[in-house]
C-alpha cells in the first residue's frame, strides 16, 4: 500500500510539462515540509525537539520566513538558539585549551566546539524531511521502470533530468536493475539526457542572439524562458 502510495507523486512529476520530473517532485516536498514545519507541527514537543538539534539551512531558513507566521518561527529559532548555546557554553569550558599547531603536525586537529558548528552547519530539518521521502520516490521510479510498460513510456518521451538528478538516476541505477533492463534504462536516461540538454542549450544560444540587433527582427522561437530552464537544467532551480 506504502508503495502505490509512492507512485502518484511520482507519475504526476511525470505527466507534468517540466524539464526535469525529480525537480518538481522535490519542488512539491520542499512546499509541504515547509507547510508542516509551520503549521501546528511546531507546537509539538518532538518536532521541536529536531528543530533545536538540527536548525536549518540558509535556503531553508529563507523560505520558512517567507511563509509569513513569524511568531512560529520566532518559538523555532528561540529555542534552537538555547540548545546551541547550551552546548556551546558547555564545551567551551570543558575545551578551554586550543591545540596548536607543531612543526610535525601540519594541521591543528579541531576542537570540540569546531566539530560541533561543523556538524550543525550540515544539518538541517527541512532538508532531512524531505530527504527521507525523495529517496523512496526513487526508488518507485526504478518499481515503476521495471513493472509497468505504461510507466516506462511516460519516461522515454519526458524531457529529461537537470544534471543533478541525472547523477542521481545513473548511480542510483545498478541497486535496482540488472542485467538487459538496466542497459536499457542507462541507454534511454543518456538519451533523454543528453538530447534534452542540447534543445534547452540550442534556445539558449537563440536567446543570446536576440540581444543582437541582426536578429531583431527574428521569431523568438522556444527560446523567451530559455534562461530559467537552463538554470533548471544545471543547477536544479526550479522557481
Amino acid at each position: 500500500m506504502k508503495e502505490k502510495l509512492y507512485t502518484i507523486p511520482v507519475n504526476d512529476a511525470f505527466d507534468a510539462d517540466c524539464e526535469c520530473p525529480l525537480c518538481f517532485m522535490k519542488k512539491a516536498l520542499e512546499k509541504d515540509a515547509i507547510d508542516f514545519t509551520m503549521g501546528p507541527s511546531y507546537m509539538e514537543d518532538d518536532i521541536r525537539e529536531a528543530t533545536s538539534r538540527l536548525g536549518f539551512c540558509e535556503k531553508h531558513l529563507e523560505l520558512l520566513y517567507q511563509n509569513q507566521n513569524r511568531l512560529g518561527l520566532a518559538l523555532i529559532l528561540q529555542t534552537h538558539m538555547d540548545k546551541t548555546m547550551k552546548d556551546l557554553e558547555k564545551l567551551a569550558k570543558s575545551n578551554s585549551q586550543i591545540p596548536s599547531v607543531s612543526f610535525f603536525k601540519k594541521k591543528a586537529e579541531a576542537s570540540a566546539v569546531v566539530t560541533y558548528l561543523n556538524q550543525l552547519e550540515e544539518t538541517c530539518f527541512i532538508c532531512d524531511k524531505i530527504n527521507a521521502t525523495f529517496d523512496r520516490y526513487i526508488a518507485t521510479i526504478f518499481h515503476l521502470y521495471s513493472t509497468s510498460e505504461e510507466f516506462v513510456k511516460k519516461f522515454k518521451v519526458s524531457k529529461g533530468f537537470c544534471t543533478g538528478h541525472y547523477k542521481i538516476l545513473y548511480e542510483a541505477a545498478p541497486q535496482y536493475l540488472g542485467g538487459d533492463k538496466l542497459n536499457e534504462f542507462i541507454k534511454t536516461l543518456n538519451q533523454l539526457y543528453f538530447d534534452n540538454m542540447k534543445r534547452v542549450r540550442d534556445d539558449l544560444e537563440w536567446f543570446i542572439n536576440k540581444f543582437d540587433y541582426r536578429y531583431a527582427n527574428e521569431p523568438w522561437k522556444n527560446s523567451k524562458d530559455a534562461l530559467p530552464r537552463a538554470m533548471q537544467k544545471t543547477n536544479s532551480v526550479l522557481n
